[in-house]
């Protein structure tokens, strides 16, 4: 049985002023008084490292396919953005979707009833996308090519 959870006092509750917090706020009037409050904002990075599925040099440029079933959350998406900002103009980041017309995690439904899909994530997001049947020709392995590997 999970226990009610515990109301924050009310000295302690979010106040005006700019505090997050009123333990912010008491600090603040008493034992920090002299202090600056949120007076500076510093940036920061959390490094990450990403292995795409498949990595193939077509015409001069380096294509990076990640292939999909689904998305599962927020977190995994939001990533290849992350990623897109941060690859070099020479590479992209392609989608190879198994069901482009799959909706995303948390899709809220819109007024016609559907959600938003996998494939209009992509487009919003300037990601070119493919599926099996679709990936450009010149990408697809040949027969001559499959047998020498």
């Amino acid at each position: 049985m999970q226990r009610k959870r515990k109301a924050r006092p009310p000295e302690l509750r979010r106040t005006k002023g700019g505090y997050d917090s009123g333990f912010e706020r008491i600090l603040h009037k008493t034992v920090l008084k002299g202090w600056q409050h949120h007076g500076d904002q510093i940036q920061y990075v959390v490094e990450h490292k990403y292995e795409p599925d498949f990595v193939k040099e077509v015409e001069g440029k380096q294509i990076l396919i990640e292939a999909k079933g689904r998305f599962w959350d927020h977190a995994e998406y939001n990533k290849y953005v992350w990623i897109q900002k941060v690859l070099p103009d020479n590479t992209e980041l392609v989608f190879l979707f198994a069901d482009p017309e799959l909706p995303m995690p948390l899709a809220k439904k819109r007024k016609d009833g559907t959600k938003r899909s996998h494939a209009e994530w992509a487009d919003s997001n300037k990601f070119r996308w493919y599926t099996a049947d679709t990936i450009p020709e010149e990408w697809r392995t040949n027969e001559k090519e499959s047998e020498v590997e």
